[in-house]
């Protein structure tokens, strides 16, 4: 009877021995990053009950007390108010680079007010002139004057936004990414434009006047002309 080396019975170990092991830290985290995967698709997709409240955001309101700076007092009769609503086309681009490395355009919407008053304030004693008998009164006004454009966030917003890749990358790094501060003063400059051109000073003066020869009235006066300029 011959003895046989148990050298030669037992195969060597080869890579397909040890492979199971080195293969299984690779399933692992693989496998883990795709069920946290899913789980954040199906509370964005609202696909599984209940994670919406796990994964749910939390807004917390820490801002402080408003401090008043200043009080400035009012003189002035706001007599007609417009709205206004404009589309800005807002196109950024760069010399010899092509606009999906470098360039921005934003289409917005911007809605907002422009109101009109008349300073009664300025209104010296000399422009106003009553007769002896108080029944009929003149007065001189200065025009109606516009006031500055106010943009209404709720109505105003961006249908889109174009922009290259150093630009996002730019607003990547940035505190303040997305700024919309150049759209909303130009959609007020476009806004203020339109509020000259629509007639609305002469509304306002018109509302003084009706609203004048009303109190006037009222106070035993038959006639009241009202001038402006």
């Amino acid at each position: 009877m011959t003895q046989t080396d148990p050298s030669q019975t037992e195969p060597p170990l080869t890579r397909e021995h040890t492979r199971p092991r080195q293969s299984l830290w690779i399933k692992v985290p693989v496998a883990l990053a795709a069920v946290l995967a899913l789980l954040f698709a199906g509370s964005r997709l609202d696909l599984l009950p209940g994670l919406g409240d796990v994964f749910g955001e939390k807004t917390t309101d820490r801002s402080g007390p408003a401090l008043l700076k200043s009080i400035q007092d009012m003189s002035r009769y706001e007599a007609a108010s417009g709205n206004f609503q404009v589309v800005v086309d807002l196109e950024k681009d760069t010399k010899f680079l092509p606009d999906a490395i470098r360039g921005s355009r934003v289409l917005y919407v911007g809605a907002g007010t422009v109101g009109s008053y008349v300073d009664l304030g300025k209104v010296a004693q000399g422009n106003v002139t009553v007769n002896k008998d108080r029944t009929t009164a003149t007065l001189r006004l200065p025009h109606a004057v516009l006031g500055k454009p106010a943009i209404d966030p709720d109505r105003s917003y961006a249908v889109s936004k174009q922009r290259g890749l150093l630009d996002r990358l730019g607003d990547f790094f940035s505190d303040n990414p997305n700024n919309e501060h150049a759209v909303q003063k130009l959609a007020a400059q476009h806004i203020a434009e339109a509020a000259k051109d629509s007639g609305l000073a002469g509304r306002a003066e018109k509302n003084t006047t009706s609203m004048l020869q009303g109190l006037l009235h009222s106070l035993g006066f038959r006639q009241v002309s009202v001038v402006y300029g």
